[in-house]
This record gives structure tokens, sequence and C-alpha cells, in this order.
């Protein structure tokens, strides 16, 4: 059996990287991955209604089926004089591929992609079905994307590709993204005492919930509660109290955390100070995404994406981590601590799921965002093991379990 195609997997990456792929804009890259998926082997490419692109690679013996995740757009760029390459030019120097994207997440599609080819030419080897998606919008929102290809193909498995630094993740904390606000009542700054203002009854809000321990998980780490942005009303306010005091918190969550448990959790502490405070009046809620994609789909979700994790002792962590073995990594045990669209597969519907991917978390959204070339074949050969232990041929007694891993030559 021949390796992978190293010059071919960094071109894919390079190509990748060169296309803008912000939300709703990801329509160049996906015909690109469409046509690579086409061009290198796999059995059926197609794109659906949302936007994302699916390949499948069928074994040739039954099994069960796995489904490796990355997602096509990116953040924007903002900051193009800071950078020393350009961002969409996914330029080499020193090892190094770099662009907006390369470690969130297209080097890892690019890997995906190749590990599919690999399997696409010894499909004898491999027992089930392997799928390959580009999801859509995930910088938005993650996971409703993502959960309408869950739905349809309904996959055993499912791994996902975000930067874990070639290290075997096996939980992410979720994230909501949470809508708190104040209400006052109008009255000329002149006269502050006729009036409630809701800006000084949002900051003692805020004060209130920065001194509460949210709690933590051991895998995971601390819950987190953070203001991302405020605004009154009405803006700008000339010589008027304002009336209304929005705050966007973004809460990292823990899992067994669901939207009416961290709604009522702040409910519950806002409300003693509700108690002292006669004139303090509130109201939270989880925020609503509400867009269309590229494909001219709308998507209408909340903004809550659970947390998940799974056991060492899981299958599935168990296969993964000795295909990565196999591959020749030396993976250790971590979690996600951003979120990703694991939280459909893993954190709404329960469908085994771990992380792998090449680079670092640290790397993403960053000024000359880059990705090693040595991550990104280590990631493509790390994802041949873990498909080819995943879907192995389970019907010959290779061992004392009944389980005999396909042959990978990498």
């Amino acid at each position: 059996m021949t390796g992978i195609d190293q010059d071919r997997l960094i071109q894919t990456c390079q190509s990748l990287l060169r296309e803008r792929s912000l939300p709703g804009e990801e329509g160049k890259v996906a015909r690109l991955l469409e046509a690579e998926m086409k061009d290198r082997g796999f059995d059926t490419v197609w794109v659906d209604d949302v936007g994302n692109v699916i390949g499948k690679v069928t074994g040739q013996k039954s099994g069960k089926s796995l489904l490796l995740d990355g997602h096509m757009d990116t953040i924007v760029v903002t900051d193009t004089g800071q950078w020393r390459h350009d961002p969409f030019g996914g330029e080499i120097e020193e090892g190094a591929i770099y662009g907006r994207g390369a470690a969130d997440m297209k080097g890892a599609l690019a890997a995906m992609v190749e590990a599919g080819a690999y399997w696409a030419k010894h499909r004898e080897e491999l027992a089930g079905s392997l799928y390959i998606t580009g999801s859509v919008s995930e910088e938005l929102v993650e996971g409703p994307a993502l959960a309408h290809v869950l739905g349809s193909l309904k996959p055993d498995f499912v791994v996902i590709g975000e930067a874990s630094n070639l290290d075997l993740n096996i939980g992410q904390r979720g994230r909501a993204e949470i809508l708190l606000q104040t209400l006052g009542v109008p009255a000329h700054s002149s006269s502050p005492h006729l009036g409630i203002n809701a800006v000084k009854k949002m900051a003692r809000a805020l004060q209130i919930l920065a001194e509460v321990n949210l709690g933590g998980d051991e895998l995971l780490g601390p819950a987190i509660l953070e203001v991302t942005d405020i605004i009154s009303t009405p803006y700008p306010g000339i010589s008027v109290l304002p009336d209304r005091c929005q705050a966007t918190l973004d809460r990292r969550l823990l899992p067994e955390e669901d939207e009416a448990s961290v709604v009522e959790q702040i409910s519950s502490i806002l409300a003693q100070e509700k108690s002292r405070d006669k004139d303090f009046r509130f109201e939270v809620e989880i925020a609503k995404a509400d867009f269309v994609t590229y494909s001219g789909y709308r998507i209408q979700s909340s903004k809550f994406a659970p947390a998940w994790k799974f056991p060492m002792r899981h299958p599935l962590v168990k296969m993964a981590y000795a295909g990565l073995k196999k591959a020749g990594l030396e993976p250790k045990f971590s979690a996600y601590s951003f979120c990703t669209n694991g939280s459909a597969s893993a954190g709404r519907l329960g469908i085994p799921t771990v992380g792998f991917g090449p680079g670092r978390e640290s790397e993403a959204h960053t000024i000359d965002e880059y990705l090693e070339i040595s991550s990104l074949v280590m990631a493509a050969k790390g994802y041949i093991g873990l498909i080819g232990e995943v879907l192995q041929d389970t019907t010959v007694n290779g061992n004392s379990n009944g389980r005999r891993g396909a042959k990978i030559t990498i």
C-alpha cells in the first residue's frame, strides 16, 4: 500500500486558504472541497440543502459508520495591515502554512480529505461507511448546520477535527449566549431622582454575577460567565436616563447544564437583589440565531451549545487512541476549552464523539494564523489510523476479542 500524497495534501490546504469563506460565503470553498473529494476517489459526494459538503467512502465489508467533520467558514480579517503574510495567500515559510483558517480549520479539512482518499484506494480493508463533511456557519453558532447532516446520516461515531495539538480530546465545555436586560424609567438627566437609570442597575447586576462561583469540571475546567458587550437605550443618550440596558453574556458550560437551568441560575441570583431593591427589574433569555447560509437555507436556533465528555474507557475513545498510536502518534487525553460542532453530535444527539486535529487552539483567530506542515501531515496519518481502527473488520478472529485492525502503511 502506498502512503499519503504529502504534496497534494499541502496544495489542497493552500487552495482552501486562498478562498475567503466567512459564514454565509463558503460557496467557493464548498465547490473546491466537492471537486477534490470526487477527484480523489470518494464513492459519492454531494452538497445538502444547508450547503454542507458530504463525501462518502464505502468499505467492502459491512460495519459501523464514522463521520469526520470540519467547518469551512472562518472569522473575518479586519487587521490585514498587521499580517506579515497574505491572510488569503496560503504562503509557506519555515515549515508552516499561513492564512486565515489554517489552524481553524482548513488544515484539518485537507487532512481529512487526504485520509478519505487513502481509504478510497484501500476500501477492501474497510468495514462500514466513512463520511467526511465540510460544514457551514460554525463560527456563527456551533452545531445547527452539522445537526442537519447528523439527522440524515445517523452515524455511529463522530470525529471533530478542531485543533487539538494532535492530542485526543474527549470533551469540551459548551457555550451559551445570554441576553440580560435591566429596565429603568426615563427622566431628564438633570433630575435623575425622577427616573431609574437602567445602566446603573446593569452595573449592579454584573457586580453580583461576577462574584458567583459557577463550579468546574476536572477535565473541562471552570464554568465561566463573561460580559462581551453592553448597550443602552436610547443611544446615544442625550440628557436622558436610559430606560433599558442590555448586556451579552458568554457562558461557558459544563456537562448536564441545559438552557432552562442556565437561565434559572442567573434569574435566581438576581432575584435576591430584586428583593432588596424594588426598582431593580431585569429579564434573562438565551439569544437566538437566525441566518441564511450561502445555499439560501435559513437556520433558526438558540445560541446554546451543550458541553460533553466521554470517559477514557468508552469504546470510541479506546479505538481512536489505538488508531492514533498505530499511525505513530503519542496522543494525550485532553479536552477543548472552546466550543465545537461536537455540541451537536455529542451534546444534543448523544453520538459518541472525540476531537482530533492539527494545530493548537491558541493559533485560531490570530494575526498571521498558521499551521505547521509537520502537524498537517501527522493529522492526515492520524485520521487514517483512527478510521482504520474504528471501521475495522470484526468478523474475523484476529485476536482474543475477535477484532482485527485494518492494515495501514503511512
